[in-house]
């Protein structure tokens, strides 16, 4: 049975449904303006094609694979952001550095290891995921026990993270080959789809079991919300905000043996460089609040393929690499101001207006 809230700090536990759905058509409609300002541009720019890649296997071609693929790594780094931002109110910005020391791991214990084998791989998956998770444990007792704000806490890997990955390969950049670690970053053989597109799918059906089977999700957007009120109704707030930058390390984990696997080297300095700023932005683009509380991982997703679409978009243009981060600020800068409070209170003005002034039904969950 569903319990009254005793105060108005529990009552502020209670999520309700309203706007579960409509937090997703920001990046929608940032994805729907994209496609349609391509297709006016270049009718052909979303046709798909069979072409031969260098292994001589038949792989699917064209803007939208690319897109798809191109994006893998920063959709897997969004949803690990996501849970963060909605339980400590604040942003990791060293998931780039966390992930070049995890690729570091993983290349040094290939490369350490004799022929590469499944056997090897996985060992030095499990490896690098490790020391990932313990990097982010180290982020999150800032955060959670010594309660530093997040990005100021982060900001000591962000600034040591690539130095640390420096020195576990001796400031070399070792190469990696073997066709396992090719299929990772691009084709298993046989398979038209690039392996990456099917590992973030993979990440999305875990994270969705994840919530549908534990609390997780609830007890985030809990701690999010109010701290305070979650602490009050039994919710251990400091393992919740820990845990979510350790599932962040995982996923950090993921997304530089996916980069690795890409390149078949590793290199410290360039690996998923920048690559935290886009991460917040698909967060933000996805329509959840920067400053915790509830969230929609489904949006996070879909920003970062909107932003990927984006730079995509600027290429296909020819507009100069040096240019892009220009344009690409501008196009974000109206994304993020559309969903800001201050667009959706105006938004919601004009359609009471319309509407009669009625306010709409709020329907609480469950």
């Amino acid at each position: 049975m569903k319990k009254k809230a005793s105060s108005v700090e529990t009552g502020e536990l209670q999520i309700k449904n309203k706007g579960d759905y409509s937090q997703l058509l920001i990046p929608l409609i940032s994805l729907l303006v994209l496609i349609i300002f391509n297709v006016i541009r270049d009718v052909g720019f979303f046709n798909i094609s069979i072409i031969s890649n260098n292994q001589g296997y038949k792989v699917l071609s064209g803007n939208i694979i690319s897109i798809l693929n191109g994006a893998s790594e920063l959709a897997i780094l969004a949803m690990g952001m996501t849970l963060v931002t909605a339980a400590c109110g604040g942003q990791d910005i060293s998931v780039g550095a966390a992930a070049a020391i995890a690729g570091s791991v993983f290349v040094k214990i290939l490369r350490g290891g004799g022929a590469i084998t499944p056997g090897l791989v996985i060992v030095a998956f499990l490896a690098c995921c490790a020391v990932a998770v313990v990097f982010g444990a180290f982020n999150g007792t800032l955060v959670a026990v010594f309660n530093i704000q997040p990005m100021i806490a982060t900001l000591i890997l962000f600034t040591a993270g690539r130095s640390i990955a420096y020195w576990i390969n001796g400031g070399a950049t070792p190469t990696v080959t073997s066709p396992i670690i090719n299929a990772l970053g691009g084709f298993i053989p046989g398979v038209p789809v690039p392996t990456p597109i099917f590992i973030v799918a993979i990440c999305g059906i875990i994270f969705a079991l994840l919530f549908k089977f534990t609390n997780l999700g609830l007890y985030t957007q809990a701690v999010g919300i109010n701290h305070r009120a979650a602490r009050l109704n039994g919710i251990n707030t400091t393992w919740v905000k820990l845990l979510s930058f350790m599932i962040l390390g995982i996923c950090c984990a993921v997304s530089g043996v996916i980069a690795v696997g890409r390149l078949g080297l590793i290199n410290h300095e360039t690996l998923l460089l920048e690559i935290e700023m886009d991460a917040i932005l698909a967060v933000a683009i996805g329509g959840n609040a920067l400053g915790g509380g509830k969230f929609k991982m489904a949006g996070s997703v879909l920003g970062a393929y909107a932003i990927q679409t984006l730079t995509t978009t600027l290429y296909a243009m020819k507009v100069p690499s040096t240019s892009i981060k220009a344009y690409k600020a501008v196009v974000i800068i109206l994304i993020v101001l559309l969903g800001s409070p201050v667009f959706k209170e105006a938004a919601n003005k004009i359609k009471l207006r319309f509407t009669g002034g009625k306010e709409p039904v709020t329907v609480e969950g469950k």
